[in-house]
């Protein structure tokens, strides 16, 4: 009896459980876990190129190669300074209040070199997070497009890493932030509807405001030099955001599966509701609106993917694409040129989200997090944590933004002068053309 229950239990280590096995032999390393969290580190960095080939063709062809390296050279300086400090910063234990973290460990990353934390190598997840931050940044280029100086830009950047984004998201990500504790499940933020697509839309309308309007603006011909480009980009945005998002729940398992199906189900909803309203109104679907469809269902479902369900997913991806459509188009009756809609679908669409997912979430997260499942009051008290989390990100974008664009001007310049804008970014700035030639 004895001798059969040994091979029953060997047999199941060796055949249906051979990960346990594996990760006695290697620190306790999960496997799975760590192979899709080293996945869905790929799959953001792909955002960064994604987003660069989707703003670029955006613009005109004299600013191409410049409105490129503006998400380029954020993988570079945020890259840096992510190591450095912005990790410590981000999730080290609560300090000046609460204000910030840090962590002497996470200072260059020197404490961690064996640290496993839930099965993954500390490293991997200091890297995932890390292509966070540096896309975070690279979305406000598109309210400051075709118009500033790239010194400028690099500082801007790397201030409004360390001032605004490590904070945000101390607050938010952090196991002592206080919006992670605040009510009785914290501010719900999967993927970072309020880290990151709230902060930098509210960071890029200010931006956008500071810098006032593109010369020629918006009377002149300000056509997307390569469409084809920006089809590209959004495709490669989608398909990088299932690692946002999937691998936001850090794990490989069944909230996995339920992020990565939500986000898929929103993005189309988003998409297709967006043509619809393009058909109707201007009886044709374009490409430039099935792309914006796309990012409208993206940015709304970031935060709420890891706790709704597929009709709400549905329901939220169709609600942005109308909201974030309705956005844009006021863009130009308030006289503010947020070139490629930074604000107008990644703040408008992903705030919509945070505050309506709390309408959306499954009774059995509900229950789990003690809160009234399936009442309406539950939903409420959940809004009302949802609206405190988003006062807050307002509050530090708005403020913080304003004072860094003042500090930037003074220091190195920010809007480019009429001379060199009217030549563009691409040889003014960088000496190079995209395509050879010069569009006006």
């Amino acid at each position: 009896m004895f001798k059969g229950s040994k091979v029953f239990i060997n047999t199941i280590v060796l055949t249906v459980l051979p990960g346990l096995a594996l990760a006695a032999e290697t620190g306790q390393v999960d496997t799975g876990t760590t192979a899709w969290m080293l996945t869905s580190t790929a799959l953001v960095l792909l955002m960064v190129p994604g987003l660069a080939m989707f703003y670029g063709g955006l613009v005109r062809t004299k600013n191409v190669l410049g409105t490129m390296m503006h998400s380029y050279v954020a993988m570079a300086i945020i890259g840096v300074l992510w190591v450095v400090c912005g990790y410590s910063l981000t999730f080290g234990k609560s300090i000046l209040g609460g204000f910030v973290g840090w962590n002497s460990d996470y200072f260059m990353l020197s404490g961690i070199d064996e640290m496993i934390t839930n099965g993954v190598p500390e490293y991997v997840l200091a890297m995932f997070q890390g292509k966070f931050a540096i896309i975070t940044p690279a979305l406000i280029s598109g309210a400051l497009a075709e118009r500033v100086y790239f010194r400028g830009y690099c500082l801007f950047i790397a201030l409004w890493f360390l001032f605004i984004y490590t904070p945000l998201c101390h607050w938010v990500w952090a196991s002592d932030g206080w919006l992670y504790n605040y009510g009785a499940a914290g501010v719900i933020d999967l993927a970072g509807g309020l880290v990151i697509h709230v902060s930098a839309g509210i960071s890029a309308l200010v931006v956008a405001v500071y810098l006032g309007p593109r010369k020629g603006f918006p009377k002149s011909n300000m056509q997307p030099n390569n469409l084809v480009m920006t089809m590209m980009g959004a495709g490669l945005l989608w398909v990088g955001w299932f690692g946002f998002n999937a691998g936001s729940t850090v794990q490989s398992g069944l909230d996995t599966a339920r992020a990565l199906t939500m986000t898929q189900v929103s993005a189309a909803a988003g998409a297709l509701t967006w043509i619809i309203i393009e058909a109707i109104k201007f009886r044709k679907a374009t490409s430039l609106g099935f792309a914006s469809g796309i990012l409208a269902g993206l940015v709304v479902i970031t935060p709420a993917a890891g706790v709704v369900q597929p009709g709400g997913a549905m329901m939220l991806g169709a609600m942005s694409s109308m909201v974030c459509f309705f956005a844009i188009s006021m863009k130009n009756k308030f006289n503010y040129d947020d070139s490629l809609d930074c604000f107008g679908i990644h703040g408008v669409g992903s705030g919509l989200g945070v505050l309506l997912l709390s309408f959306f979430i499954r009774d059995s997260w509900m229950a789990s997090a003690s809160i009234s499942a399936g009442k309406p009051w539950g939903a409420f008290d959940q809004l009302l944590v949802q609206l405190t989390g988003m006062g807050a990100t307002i509050a530090i974008s708005l403020i913080g933004t304003i004072i860094i664009c003042i500090v930037v001007e003074k220091i190195v310049g920010f809007r480019l002068d009429q001379e060199k804008e009217q030549i563009g970014l691409d040889l003014s700035l960088h000496g190079e053309h995209g395509y050879g030639m010069i569009q006006s």
